[in-house]
This record gives C-alpha cells, structure tokens and sequence, in this order.
C-alpha cells in the first residue's frame, strides 16, 4: 500500500491578520447585542476596512494591528481551546466564514454587493464611514443581499439593545465587515486545513 505525503503551506501573517478580522467583528457583535455600545474607534475601524475594496496591503486594510487587538486576543484564545471563550463568538465566527464562502459562489449578488459599497463609498467621502447614513445604507444593503442567504446568523443579546433600529443597523454592518475580513482571508489563500493542522503556525505569525 502507498501513502501520499501531504505538505500543507504554512499559514503567513496576512492570512492570520485576516482572520483575526473575522474574530473581531464576531466579539464586536457580541459586545453590542450584550452590552449596547462599543467604542467609536472600534466601530470606526470596521466600517473603513468594509468601505475599502482596494487595500494596498492586508495590513493597510486595518491600519493598524492594534485596531484588531481584540480579534487577534479572541483568535488566539479560541485556537488555543480555552474554556473562556464564548461559545457566540465562535458560532458567528463560523457564521461569518460560511456566508463570505456563500457569497463568493453567487455572482449576482456579489455585484450587487460591490455596487453597493461603492454608492457607500461616495457617502463616507461626503460625511465619515460612521456617520447615521452611512451605516444605515450600509445595513440595508446587509438585509438586501447576505440576509437572503439560508443560514442567515442570529444575533443573540439583550432584547432592549436588539430591537433598537441604530443598534440593529451597527450589528448587521459590523457582521458585514466580518464577511470582507473572511473575503480577504480565502483572497490570500487562508485555508481550512490551517485551522485543522497548523494551528499553533497561524498564531505564531500574529503581529501582536
């Protein structure tokens, strides 16, 4: 009997950047739907990463590591297996990860997606990528497209934050960010096998 040896290519830092993306705008969401805010930079970082469909660099997209810390510290703490992490997190994580691939294969809404974004584009030029328009735009564009696809995530939190209309609008374009992070991570070749076999590689190559 004959075995094929498997080498699998180690994971690079713009993969685990990406990633980290993913697990950011995860703890994002969870954080407003419990706790009803989230600081303005955080939401501030996110919404420019969305908006911006031509990054020079992975790093550029983000601007910083540091805009990405609390994602880089939950990637870590969930890849380790550690018992603190939540459970919520995870599940939108996967979410995330299952609709950007969903996404991918559907062209027609991801030209409605791109056209979308540009139309936003043009608005965070004129006010800020945080302003009111710009995140209900935004979020309406999320209900049009990603919120028609089976599997659909559902957003567990305080009802008395969920149900407000601004909140509601911040927790589908933070989601919506999640998805160009998972775009990103398959863009610059992020695979499951890293997640499955070189895990402890992915996490050695995180900036911070």
């Amino acid at each position: 009997m004959e075995y094929t040896c498997v080498i699998f290519r180690r994971p690079t830092a713009d993969q685990a950047l990406a990633l980290a993306g993913v697990f950011q705008a995860a703890e994002l969401v969870a954080k407003l739907a419990t706790e009803g805010g989230i600081a303005e930079a955080q939401l501030s970082a996110a919404m420019v990463a969305l908006l911006n469909q031509n990054p020079e660099t992975v790093h550029s997209l983000y601007g910083s590591a540091k805009n990405i810390e609390l994602g880089i510290n939950s990637m870590r703490e969930m890849i380790n297996d550690r018992s603190q992490g939540s459970t919520d997190v995870m599940r939108y994580v996967i979410g995330i990860m299952y609709l950007a691939r969903r996404l991918t294969a559907d062209t027609i809404r991801i030209d409605q997606v791109g056209k979308g974004i540009t139309n936003a584009q043009r608005q965070a030029a004129h006010f800020s990528a945080t302003h009111e328009n710009v995140i209900a735009n935004v979020a309406g564009l999320y209900t049009d497209t990603v919120s028609t696809i089976n599997g659909r995530i559902q957003v567990t939190g305080n009802p008395l934050y969920l149900q407000q209309p601004a909140i509601a609008q911040r927790v589908r374009c933070l989601l919506f960010s999640g998805i160009r992070s998972a775009f990103l991570w398959h863009q610059v070749g992020g695979k499951r096998s890293h997640l499955l076999w070189q895990r402890n590689r992915l996490l050695s190559v995180l900036p911070i």
